[in-house]
């Protein structure tokens, strides 16, 4: 079967079980969203303690290393003991996987301010709270988008993994597909996903990009 014509086929299989395929789709952006939005919420103040505080960082990043070179199906597999199967258990799996590319960006951006910027905003009387809020979270915002994106972009493809305990989402076509060698339904998960993974990322460069304002001001501040 030829290229096109494999493609026609996952599409007809899409159309043929659209309400199937509505559900499973629902399922897999709830999983990568909720877990990317829980990431960034609690990743980025993790980052901004870990600037402040040199023991909290050696914490902070010792635990998010851990986090990120434990293989998804062990997170999968630790999870399920304790949370049993479902869409909660591969939620926490995927949150646990999001978190490092946010923190260590969030840490890099953070501290790779430059001195004299700050210096300079110190010299017109910010506090350091001032500093962070209109100095430091706007210039280090490139640097930490660029680590939602990639949080984003992984979990997409994390997601389906949720399969295996039961969480629904692109994964069931995937993996049904693959065991099957049902090759129309096995593309039919597929390639929503690549297109999500790739819509995801436009848009966080998108909200990047509406943000960079900020990014302007502060310089314009540092500058001024």
């Amino acid at each position: 079967m030829s290229v096109l014509g494999t493609l026609d086929a996952a599409l007809t299989y899409i159309l043929s079980h659209s309400d199937t395929f509505l559900s499973l789709l629902r399922e897999h952006l709830a999983l990568v969203l909720i877990s990317v939005a829980l990431a960034i919420v609690v990743a980025i103040p993790l980052g901004i303690l870990a600037t402040r505080n040199k023991h909290a960082k050696r914490v902070v990043m010792s635990v998010g290393n851990v986090a990120q070179t434990v293989p998804t199906l062990a997170i999968i597999a630790l999870v399920f003991p304790l949370l049993g199967l479902g869409f909660l258990p591969s939620l926490v799996g995927l949150f646990t996987y999001a978190l490092l590319p946010i923190l260590t960006n969030t840490v890099t951006g953070l501290e790779d301010v430059d001195e004299s910027t700050v210096a300079a905003a110190r010299g017109m009387g910010m506090t350091e709270n001032q500093i962070l809020r209109k100095i430091k979270v706007p210039l280090a915002l490139p640097v930490i988008f660029a680590g939602i994106r990639t949080s984003a972009v992984l979990n997409v493809g994390t997601a389906y993994l949720a399969f295996f305990i039961g969480g629904g989402g692109l994964g069931v076509w995937v993996i049904t597909g693959i065991s099957l060698f049902d090759t129309p339904q096995l593309l039919a998960g597929a390639i929503p996903g690549a297109l999500i993974a790739i819509g995801l990322d436009l848009l966080f460069a998108f909200i990047e990009r509406r943000l960079g304002t900020d990014t302007v001001q502060a310089q314009t501040i540092s500058t001024g």
